[in-house]
């Protein structure tokens, strides 16, 4: 979503100085034992990438639970859909269903009642209200069941006694469907769309119809549904299967749609194209008469970008994004399995329909002034692209556990702009770098005292707290873990999670073990702690001294006499100090603390962080000037890389901690950057 991906820029602008005197982004990093020898240098060609997880099993293909089989006809004046077709669902559970949910996810945008409109979202996206509603209403919903036809539309109930939301509808059935049985469904429905919100809508003649169609809530191993109203802040949850959806739209108007268009004809001023694609868990489609099209073959897959005029820029930006994208997540998650991918960027009216994903089809957005060096386009485009893996290819509760989707995901794309872009992932302008985890690091520790990471997306206190939480600070957390433990076990436990739950929807315990088992058991620890329990760390340089070493002065008992020693003069080129330094926190982290002498003499002590202090003793030729605890930016955790700096009393710096004073400067010239 670019506008958080805005807001990154924004709140690192605060601990700018800190960072960038503490690191660059591709800092070197420890080996998996610790040792501080770089990686960055031993990180395997792109060839020895190609079969580096080759040991590690992907399921081919999704348990196949529910098809549909759909046609939709839109009317672009009044905004309306009509849809008919037909569902075929199977009862994979191990015990009869008596009774089925439905997502009817337009009526969010019905009324103020709704559990969309009712969410306290300030901070994030999507909180303004529509100025037309939007609706959805099933006219026709029958059992095919043999010979026999079961209405079922009638007992439909679309709210609970105590709210009003529509979106969460149950369906009584009227007898169970046995465990293994398949049934069908035929259906009929009309849509009203609003304008823009957030995910779906129109503004003018521009369409982008998501959350569109009467959708099964998806069946839990037990016999239960996971059935949710549309919460603000989280979306997708669903069962895997095939989607054969014709789209009938006036012939003027471009289509842009998940799946393969497998015919495509006009007749009578409509076009009409049929797109089909297995392996999904859901549909979305723009329509719209402007749309100028790019299209180009990218590591096998057929990708085409859909743009208004004047954006032919930013088109091939976001074409360069997913030139370096799809090899770049196939290597690390597991191959790209769709033939196509179709990139839309919306009208710049519509700005609430962009940095959204669906399968095979992406939203990204960006207003046209943006510059080359300001990398939002690029950033926006990899990190909804990534949600083809986080979202889906692996179909996680992204209601329940947001930070499955979210959070893994702005970790993966960092990575992947860091790997493109180097230092200046997210900015590099006039001689300014900004990293991308260096963004998600400055808004990462707003909240963390407040809310936990590891919870549903409507706990969250405020859309800021879960932008800050679910996106930036797990995303800081993955980072850090590969700082600290190593960039090749981190890209391995990245690996095994991504290909052994690909299709599998898993939860937070899934990968917890996956970490544990790649990553050792403090690694898992502080990933459990973080998650679960708030878990955050400071550390800070408490005091620091130094001093010329003398021969010890006072009365001293030799051989049987007694003597007294006057002070003697410091004994040349031999120096002794001392660094007190302090973890506050939950997290247990390992560390470096750097000791710089006058001389620019540097000395590394490696602390495993498990107590709450360490003094550290300095012997020297040269006096102790200053003091760095994790000098290369390894634990992006910590709460507060000001305190991480000191200078003995009398030496340059006064025994201050580290200072911004180079902030006010990057903050000026960054305002000008963002500046209209």
């Amino acid at each position: 979503m670019w506008l958080l991906e805005l807001s990154k820029v924004l709140a690192v602008v605060g601990t700018l100085g800190a960072w960038s005197a503490l690191s660059e982004r591709d800092a070197p990093l420890p080996s998996a034992d610790g040792s501080g020898r770089s990686l960055k240098n031993s990180e395997p060609s792109a060839a020895r990438e190609a079969s580096e997880f080759a040991d590690l099993p992907m399921a081919a293909h999704p348990p196949r639970v529910v098809d549909y089989t759909l046609r939709a006809t839109l009317d672009p004046v009044v905004h309306t859909l009509h849809g008919e077709g037909s569902i075929t669902w199977k009862n994979v559970a191990s015990q009869p269903v008596r009774e089925l949910w439905m997502h009817l996810y337009l009526n969010a945008f019905k009324n103020q009642s709704s559990v969309f409109m009712r969410a306290p979202v300030g901070g994030f996206r999507g909180s303004a209200l529509p100025r037309e509603w939007g609706t959805i209403d099933v006219r026709k919903l029958t059992w095919v069941d043999g010979a026999a036809r079961f209405e079922l539309a009638p007992g439909i109930q679309l709210h609970r006694p105590d709210d009003l939301d529509e979106t969460d509808a149950l369906i009584p059935l009227p007898r169970p469907v046995a465990a293994g049985e398949t049934i069908t469904l035929e259906v009929e429905w009309d849509d009203k769309l609003p304008s823009i919100v957030e995910r779906t809508g129109f503004d003018g003649s521009f369409h982008m119809v998501a959350q569109w169609f009467p959708k099964l809530a998806k069946l839990e191993e037990d016999g239960t549904f996971a059935h949710f109203p549309f919460h603000h802040l989280g979306e997708f949850y669903a069962d895997y299967g095939q989607y054969d959806v014709t789209l009938d739209v006036p012939e003027g108007y471009v289509i842009g749609a998940t799946g393969t268009a497998t015919e495509t004809r006009v007749a009578n001023g409509r076009r009409i194209e049929r797109h089909v694609q297995d392996d999904v868990h859901d549909f979305a489609w723009t329509a719209w008469d402007k749309f100028e099209t790019r299209r180009e073959t990218i590591d096998g897959v057929a990708c085409t970008i859909l743009y208004p005029h004047g954006y032919e820029s930013h088109a091939e930006r976001e074409l360069a994004a997913i030139r370096f994208g799809l090899p770049h997540f196939g290597r690390n998650y597991g191959k790209y399995p769709y033939p196509l991918l179709t990139i839309v960027h919306p009208p710049a009216s519509a700005p609430e329909a962009g940095g959204m994903e669906y399968p095979t089809l992406i939203t990204t957005g960006g207003e046209s002034y943006i510059p080359n060096g300001f990398n939002l386009i690029e950033l926006v485009t990899l990190h909804e692209f990534g949600h083809q893996y986080f979202y889906g290819l692996l179909a996680s509760h992204e209601t329940q556990w947001p930070f499955l989707d979210e959070g893994l995901n702005s970790y993966a794309e960092a990575r992947a702009m860091a790997e493109w872009k180097g230092a200046g992932s997210l900015v590099d302008l006039f001689g300014l770098t900004i990293g991308d985890a260096e963004g998600n690091a400055g808004r990462a520790g707003r909240y963390v005292h407040d809310d936990r990471i590891a919870q549903p997306a409507y706990a969250f206190g405020s859309g800021s707290s879960y932008g800050s939480l679910v996106y930036s600070r797990t995303a800081t957390l993955l980072e850090t873990l590969r700082r600290v433990y190593g960039d090749k076990p981190m890209r391995r436990a990245m690996a095994a999670y991504t290909r052994k739950f690909r299709f599998q929807h898993p939860a937070p315990q899934d990968l917890l073990d996956t970490f544990q088992r790649e990553l050792g058991h403090e690694a898992g620890e502080v990933l459990r702690t973080a998650l679960f329990d708030k878990g955050w760390v400071d550390f800070r340089v408490e005091a620091i001294g130094s001093y010329a070493q003398r021969e010890p002065a006072g009365i001293f008992d030799r051989e049987g006499k007694r003597s007294t020693s006057a002070p003697e003069p410091a004994v040349p080129g031999r120096y002794s100090g001392w660094v007190l330094v302090q973890r506050r926190g939950t997290l247990r982290l390992p560390v470096d603390i750097e000791l710089v002498a006058e001389d620019g003499t540097k000395t590394r002590v490696a602390w495993d962080g498990s107590a709450d202090s360490l003094r550290v003793p300095y012997e020297g030729s040269s006096p102790l000037r200053a003091a760095v605890i994790d000098p290369e930016s390894r634990a992006l955790l910590d709460q507060n890389p000001e305190n991480n700096f000191a200078t003995v009393a009398g030496t340059n710096g006064g025994g201050a901690p580290r200072t911004l004073e180079r902030a006010t400067y990057w903050a000026e010239l960054l305002m000008g950057v963002l500046a209209p």
